[in-house]
């Protein structure tokens, strides 16, 4: 029996999102989340994609080990467990690869090892990452496991545009440098585009627009990306859900010195209670422009900052790419936020941009085009699919091993 079936594993500091897929035609056979993993009201919700029936349950579940032990056990009740000879690897989401890895990569020690290393850089992340990676290959150390990097899209870019402007000696010596983040994301929806517009992705330039709770810009000339928002940090470029995107440095100084703020409460000031969220106290957009709807003048206000601070990576990467051949909306916000889509592009005829209204206002859940047939630029509309990214770039490698 051939071995055709990738199970996607994120893992977060307290959760384990996971799919399964058969990568024959790309189906997905089951999905899932662990959440409030470590507390006594853990949950895990867990759907069979074949049966339709989705089960969930509440309680304790103590660790990484015994979450995936937990989702090993809901997959096997479907047929579908650990044990299959029909799995053929498992694909790990690893938020940084750094300059190191620059494309999917089998793990094994020396792996794991390079990939703690960068523990400073992505402290909130890379631990995380680096639990789901021991605890599968502690269940199924005979299988292939792939480590699926969101930094290896990013490493096309040049020096230019990867090197802050400070001392280089200094920053190697600390590994300060632009690595950007959504790489999966901004990999699989520019080939997408690419698709929709009947091209290879090598003859085209797009600008992708990730635009969820976390969100970021890329520049894609060629099929290889030369720019992102997103910088050593999930926290630079564009104002996110509780992200402040970019922010003249020397406002952390002045909270230091003169608001008397800790280092820890201006890192949680600037992740977490900023952003939309800490302009108008609400980081759901819908909810932002039901206020906005009723007259409330803060949120009018938070998605102003919003749109604009958009429309400028928008004209910045015109410039970077110099011919632009489609803009790509995607993610939570970017896939289903109509006014989002409108705002961020009105005014900009000039750069042959403009959508169509009735296209706009169009709820479907495959990629379209939402620009007028006649404009200079492809506007579009791309549902992400970073497990399936994740999928197709593991199950490529381990054939390609094997």
């Amino acid at each position: 029996m051939a071995a055709t079936r990738v199970l996607v594993l994120n893992s977060g500091s307290s959760s384990l999102k996971y799919q399964l897929l058969d990568m024959r035609d790309a189906a997905r056979l089951a999905a899932g989340l662990v959440e409030r993993i470590g507390e006594q009201t853990s949950r895990l919700r867990h759907t069979c994609l074949t049966s339709g029936e989705t089960r969930e349950h509440t309680g304790p579940i103590a660790d990484h080990d015994a979450a995936l032990k937990a989702v090993a056990a809901e997959l096997g009740r479907d047929g579908l467990g650990l044990d299959s000879p029909e799995l053929a690897a498992i694909g790990h989401r690893v938020v940084h690869g750094g300059l190191f890895f620059t494309e999917p990569t089998v793990i094994d020690d020396v792996v794991i090892a390079e990939i703690e290393r960068l523990v400073p850089v992505a402290p909130l992340h890379n631990p995380a990452n680096l639990t789901g990676i021991r605890t599968a290959r502690a269940l199924r150390p005979d299988l292939p496991q792939v480590a699926v990097f969101d930094t290896a899209f990013h490493t096309t870019m040049p020096e230019s545009a990867a090197r802050y402007a400070i001392d280089p000696k200094i920053a190697d010596r600390h590994r300060i440098r632009r690595y950007g983040f959504h790489g999966t994301s901004h990999a699989y929806v520019s080939r997408e585009t690419a698709r929709l517009l009947g091209k290879d992705p090598s003859e085209v330039n797009v600008i992708v627009l990730h635009l969820g709770n976390g969100a970021s810009a890329s520049a894609v000339e060629k099929g290889r990306c030369v720019d992102t928002s997103m910088g050593m940090t999930p926290l630079e470029g564009l104002v996110m859900g509780t992200r402040s995107g970019d922010l003249d440095p020397a406002v952390i100084f002045h909270l230091a010195r003169v608001g008397g703020m800790s280092m820890d409460e201006i890192d949680t000031l600037l992740n977490k209670r900023s952003g939309l969220f800490g302009l108008c106290g609400d980081n759901d957009m819908r909810e932002i422009r039901r206020r906005i709807d009723e007259g409330d003048e803060e949120a009018a206000l938070a998605f102003d900052i919003y749109i604009h601070r958009l429309k400028k990576y928008i004209g910045a990467y015109f410039a970077v790419l110099g011919t632009v051949d489609a803009i790509a909306f995607t993610a939570g916000v970017g896939e289903n936020a109509v006014p989002v889509r409108e705002a961020a592009l009105a005014g900009l005829d000039g750069l042959g941009l403009a959508v169509d209204p009735e296209l706009n206002a169009m709820r479907a859940d495959e990629a379209r085009l939402i620009s007028p047939k006649d404009a200079r630029v492809a506007v579009a509309v791309v549902p992400t699919d970073e497990e399936l990214e994740i999928a197709t770039q593991t199950y490529a490698l381990v054939g390609k091993n094997n």
